[in-house]
């Protein structure tokens, strides 16, 4: 019972603040509400206590979505973020991750990182990417989405380990013999995930100096790190993203994500099946659980009914029925060459199949079906997420 209370009043605590920083009129009065909504999230992820932080967000998200973000921003900021004090100086410790989009007929690897390879990404990463004083360290895995830290309190581990290592000029090896299986999907996200210290007070990032612009950084990043990149992702198709601040990186892989497994699904039916961008029809459906969340892609020949191969296209953050999500599918699918494309002006549930768990996908005759590929096809048919 006392523990209870005690989830309770910490959970409240975080919805008053967060309402009072909400509320606010004016920069001086946010640094008041910040600066105490920091201390007790601090704390609360010092300890471990998720649950209390989901309680107050999950409050919040109903009753007051201002605070609800105020909240959700807060808690991000501080779980990426930390401060540490080293030779007599002070250091702000920034997590990050540089993800890498990727897409094969094989398994994306996800796997422990050569202690030659993170050497070099190292070097890229402090040349092109942070700042000049940074100090940089990497975890020694090429992390798939399902083996990322799974709550706010575990990204703030991870946050403290990466930073104390980067003081030390290490890297973090990491234990994967509990480490999440990785789910197969035909595209798919890989994350490198580190962490940089900076004196207090000097630039994060390359694009925080003068003479920099995330523009530039990414071209580098591109042009210097795809030769220790490409080591990694044999027998994949594979784009590199912009390096940021760790929720911000993995908020934008994403959303870019999205497009890039369309292009990857038209790709893979042309070399599968010998099926042109011409000759395929798109067939896509709005699926709603309470509201709607998201688009599915069925993708076929334009000579049947057949569905060969599913996309799912998650609504992502504030977007909703509002949000020109179709059009984007349409646009994307059109650049990719396919010139069938069919929106179906139905509430389609979430429906999956009863036996392997894979989501249904729209036919032209509007009915949910499981994507399978012809059998002279020498793959099965895989979801795209």
């Amino acid at each position: 019972m006392f523990s209870r209370d005690r989830l309770s009043r910490d959970a409240a605590e975080l919805q008053r603040l967060a309402t009072g920083l909400s509320d606010s009129g004016g920069k001086l009065e946010d640094g008041y509400w910040e600066a105490q909504l920091a201390d007790v999230v601090d704390s609360l992820l010092k300890n471990g206590a998720e649950d209390d932080i989901n309680t107050a967000l999950d409050r919040l998200f109903e009753a007051n979505p201002p605070a609800h973000d105020e909240l959700a921003d807060m808690v991000e900021s501080r779980a990426e973020t930390n401060r540490f004090e080293a030779q007599g100086q002070s250091y702000d410790i920034q997590l990050f991750a540089a993800p890498v989009l990727a897409w094969s007929r094989f398994s994306i690897p996800a796997s422990t990182l050569p202690k030659s390879t993170l050497q070099a990404l190292h070097v890229q990463l402090g040349a092109h990417v942070f700042g000049g004083e940074a100090r940089v360290a990497l975890a020694d895995f090429l992390f798939s989405p399902d083996q990322l830290p799974r709550s706010f309190c575990d990204t703030w581990q991870l946050t403290k380990l990466l930073g104390e290592a980067a003081l030390a000029g290490k890297h973090l090896g990491i234990d994967i013999s509990g480490m999440a299986e990785t789910n197969r999907f035909l595209s798919d996200v890989r994350y490198i995930v580190g962490a940089i210290a900076v004196p207090r007070g000097t630039p994060l990032f390359r694009w925080n100096e003068k003479d920099g612009s995330k523009e530039a950084a990414l071209k580098e990043w591109i042009k210097q790190g795809s030769p220790n990149i490409e080591p990694l992702l044999t027998g994949c198709a594979w784009q590199p993203l912009l390096p940021d601040s760790y929720h911000a990186a993995c908020r934008n892989a994403d959303r870019l994500s999205r497009p890039y497994s369309v292009k990857a699904s038209v790709a893979f039916l042309q070399s599968m099946l010998a099926l042109m961008p011409a000759d395929i029809r798109a067939v896509v459906g709005p699926c709603y659980d309470r509201r709607m969340e998201e688009y599915r892609v069925g993708l076929g020949p334009t000579t049947g009914d057949e569905v060969y191969h599913g996309i799912v296209w998650p609504l992502l953050g504030a977007e909703d029925e509002a949000t020109d999500a179709a059009g984007e599918i349409e646009a994307v699918l059109r650049e990719s060459g396919v010139k069938d494309v069919l929106f179906l002006d139905h509430h389609f549930p979430m429906e999956f199949c009863d036996d392997c768990g894979a989501p249904l996908f729209p036919n032209r005759e509007a009915e949910l079906v499981h994507a399978e590929m012809p059998e002279q096809a020498a793959a099965s048919s895989q979801a795209l997420h």
